[in-house]
């Protein structure tokens, strides 16, 4: 039993160190060659190859990714190539303007894989139009932010936390107790507003009425076939059908020839994102100053 409570009382300092000293700080310690991490053409071709894996936390890269792609007078057309369950919902905004951005000027298609749903599917909505395979789960039109009070866990492992702060709403997420009812009002009115733009943008993007998207906005998830029904995407189609549709859309007379941009990363670069990654989620977990709010349907 003391081995136990010893664990978990070392398991609770390092995330409180962690929270104090940022991955990031490594990467400014270390100062890394910025020669090192440029983004560069994997091959020529006609229409820029763009993906969106995995969970959504940051955008700087995929917004250069599209900005490259629409000043480069060589790209006729965009396909991005999701595969995603979500993330936060700064990012996935952020995301979105760009992919409008981009639509101004050149198609977007977006080709969904196993799973675009949630802040993945928000940034579809921006695109020229969507297709998707039929087992595609998509859909997922919601906000969540999870709050996890572990006191009990504090307790038996004989820690305590004494916070000092500047204002009622400063400590919204305690762990070591639940929300009070003027913090869980508060931060609902925050999800119901970012709810609100979901919904709006998704019915001013896919040329919905509100009324509908409302009806259909409540966290369901929706395979391919059915969103098709429902009108948020235009099409049934794999990566086949996607590379015929794009060829299309822009006007491209011979082969479409993909351009991809990669990052040239060292390896201790790749380590430190890596980690940094892992900082984010295991904060959401265990405790942050600020939870984020989510678009995400897992």
């Amino acid at each position: 039993m003391k081995i136990g409570r010893i664990l978990i009382i070392v398991m609770l300092c390092l995330i409180v160190i962690g929270g104090a000293f940022s991955v990031g700080s490594a990467v400014s310690f270390f100062a890394l060659s910025s020669n090192e991490d440029e983004l560069y053409f994997l091959n020529k071709g006609n229409v820029a190859l763009i993906s969106i894996e995995g969970e959504i936390f940051t955008s700087e890269k995929i917004i250069e990714e599209l900005r490259l792609a629409k000043r480069d007078p060589s790209i006729k057309a965009v396909l991005l190539r999701l595969n995603s369950p979500g993330g936060a919902v700064g990012p996935s905004q952020e995301i979105l303007e760009a992919v409008k951005d981009v639509k101004t000027v050149k198609p977007v298609l977006a080709s969904m894989a196993a799973i675009a749903a949630s802040g993945a599917y928000y940034i579809a909505c921006g695109a020229t139009k969507i297709i998707a395979n039929p087992g595609t789960i998509t859909g997922s039109i919601g906000v969540i932010m999870t709050h996890f009070e572990v006191g009990n866990l504090l307790k038996w492992a004989k820690v305590s936390q004494e916070t000092i702060k500047s204002g009622e709403y400063k400590n919204l997420f305690p762990l070591d107790r639940k929300l009070n009812v003027k913090e869980r009002k508060f931060l609902q009115s925050i999800i119901l507003e970012i709810y609100e733009q979901f919904k709006n943008d998704v019915a001013e993007l896919r040329h919905l009425d509100p009324n509908f998207v409302a009806s259909v906005a409540d966290g369901r998830i929706f395979t391919g076939v059915k969103a098709k029904e429902l009108g948020l995407i235009d099409e049934i189609g794999g990566y086949s059908k996607a590379t015929e549709m794009i060829k299309e859309m822009a006007g491209i007379k011979g082969e479409v020839q993909f351009k991809e941009k990669k990052e040239r990363q060292s390896f201790f670069r790749s380590f430190v994102e890596e980690a940094k990654l892992a900082t984010k989620e295991a904060s959401s977990v265990f405790g942050s100053d600020v939870y984020i709010p989510m678009f995400q349907s897992f």
